[in-house]
């Protein structure tokens, strides 16, 4: 099997990544917003509206990209972990599209997602067995802690578009996030590790927007070779608060048109927390390939060496 079409059903994502194993190199790859969470914090389940969202993405993407979605290799995470009517929808999106979807656990999905980060740092030549990953999803948010033979996952059932839904205002969001923290900080210490020893690596769509921004770049369509690898600082994070803080900005008003404003702002929030955590003032934002899709390939490319 050298060419594999993966499909990445996030929380809030879609992605599709078509890849030759033998050569190492992307085919092509499709994306889009979803939004499968939205609303499941109080119904607890996913709307029809978002599953005809899913279906309409996947018939799109395999016709632009000439797939058939039956023989894709697909995964979705956090919002059909917990989702009341997961059957239901899994039946839905095979029977409509012939793909099939395997809910991954928690564990599984930070252990791929290690596997991606390390084959992401042997790519840009960042040398460290010690480090911490962050991936902030739409529904669920995880932390790795990476030593030299072993590695401490901590999943937080919070997620940018589940807190983005829940807190309409920053006072009683903030309120949330300094308890977490906590929990956040009671985690680290358990670990026992000495965090000046490990560098910090943030993945997915939040550090990526705020080294777009960083870089003065069209943070729908920016440079990806110029974003990679960019060093994020907590006043970076400030930056960004205020330039969405200003409505005659051109980004802001862009996202202001696209919904996404206070999407991004949240993320921002959850991002911010974490630095507090670590005490750590920087991180590495690292593009993963087709950002989360690669956990799919690194696990897969892996069984098949």
């Amino acid at each position: 099997m050298s060419i594999i079409t993966a499909i990445d059903l996030g929380s809030n994502s879609f992605r599709v990544l078509i890849y030759d194993c033998i050569n190492n190199k992307t085919i092509n790859e499709y994306s889009e917003v979803v939004g499968l969470a939205d609303g499941l914090h109080k119904t607890n389940i996913i709307s029809s509206k978002a599953l005809l969202r899913v279906i309409k993405a996947i018939k799109y993407s395999s016709s632009k990209l000439n797939f058939k979605a039956k023989d894709a290799l697909c995964i979705t995470t956090a919002a059909l972990r917990v989702a009341q009517n997961s059957s239901y929808i899994l039946e839905e999106i095979k029977k409509q599209t012939g793909a099939v979807f395997e809910v991954i656990t928690a564990k599984q999905e930070a252990s791929l997602t290690l596997l991606a980060v390390k084959f992401a740092l042997r790519r840009e030549k960042i040398s460290s067995n010690k480090f911490i990953s962050l991936d902030i999803g739409g529904a669920s948010t995880e932390l790795i802690i990476n030593q030299e033979k072993s590695y401490e996952v901590l999943t937080c059932d919070f997620g940018i578009v589940t807190l983005a839904q829940t807190y309409e205002f920053k006072t009683k969001l903030d309120e949330y996030l300094q308890k977490q923290k906590v929990k956040i900080k009671t985690f680290i210490n358990k670990t026992k590790i000495n965090l000046e020893d490990y560098i910090f690596i943030s993945t997915a769509g939040t550090p990526t927007t705020i080294a777009a921004i960083k870089h003065k770049q069209d943070i729908f369509h920016y440079d990806k070779m110029l974003i990679n690898g960019t060093v994020v600082c907590v006043k970076d994070l400030y930056s960004c608060l205020e330039i969405l803080q200003d409505i005659s900005n051109e980004i802001t008003k862009t996202l202001i048109k696209n919904n996404k404003k206070y999407f991004i702002e949240v993320g921002i929030y959850i991002y911010k927390i974490f630095f507090e955590a670590l005490n750590k003032n920087k991180a590495i934002e690292l593009r993963l390939q087709c950002v989360e899709i690669s956990k799919i390939l690194s696990g897969l490319i892996k069984s098949l060496m």
